[in-house]
């Protein structure tokens, strides 16, 4: 059952509370883009990491962008279950690891994951989760770093963010100068053969995801306009971009 909120909505607690990494930040009501969140990953966060194997391309090749060392610190935007901060705390140096995720749910699967990897996985155990909203990103308030980002990262999330020109802001404020933001998500399957793309787009939408073509101009728009360099390669023949953003000075 869920009451009303800040935005409309509170969700009732699972048994034995919200798990403790979880922040709500803003004290104990949520949003409602977070209670839809939890919504719709309730039960698929049990095998999301298994059922997305396939259709994430391009997780990894971003991974490899990531510069770690002892040093620097690290933000997933839209973390979910924690399965590409617990790959980059396998690394000898992986820094300073966080996460950021709007859904409770989620991040209950990712406290489950860093536990369980934390006897193999030295690393896993420093990661930091915070329950807040992309566009609400601040590095201080919600994980009490004094320094900003060196790296920040959406990994298939930016797409999913109603507010996403104001999570992209948020990233923006929140980089040190010098640093990387890093985003893949979906295109527009156009170099796929045309039954295979009509099959991925139908796939997608049975999962509310699909390419966002106006968050795809936004970041052409940041490159031409001087404010970040901008790289977009792609992924497996435009089922997916990888867009590498550094902001410049000024």
């Amino acid at each position: 059952m869920s009451h009303p909120g800040r935005d409309g909505f509170r969700p009732d607690p699972p048994p034995g509370g919200w798990p403790r990494s979880s922040s709500n930040n803003r004290g104990p009501w949520i949003s409602a883009h977070a209670v839809a969140m939890d919504r719709r990953y309730r039960f698929s966060r049990h095998f999301y990491d298994v059922t997305r194997r396939y259709s994430l391309l391009g997780r990894d090749k971003l991974l490899d962008k990531v510069v770690t060392s002892p040093t620097t610190a690290t933000l997933e935007v839209g973390c979910g279950t924690a399965r590409n901060l617990l790959e980059l705390a396998a690394r000898n140096a992986p820094g300073r690891l966080y996460g950021l995720d709007a859904s409770h749910a989620m991040l209950a699967t990712a406290e489950r994951s860093i536990r369980r990897a934390a006897g193999h996985r030295p690393g896993g155990k420093g990661i930091v989760l915070r329950q807040g909203l992309a566009e609400d990103l601040d590095a201080q308030r919600m994980f009490g770093c004094r320094d900003r980002f060196d790296s920040i990262f959406f990994s298939y999330s930016l797409s999913m963010v109603p507010a996403w020109s104001d999570a992209l802001r948020a990233a923006f404020g929140n980089l040190r100068p010098g640093g990387v933001i890093l985003i893949v998500d979906f295109w527009d399957q156009r170099d796929l053969p045309t039954l295979v793309a009509a099959g991925v787009r139908r796939c997608l939408a049975g999962w509310h995801a699909g390419y966002r073509p106006e968050i795809h101009d936004a970041l052409i728009g940041l490159g031409r306009s001087g404010r970040a360099e901008v790289q977009i390669e792609s992924v497996a023949r435009r089922y997916a971009y990888l867009a590498t953003v550094r902001p410049t000075a000024g």
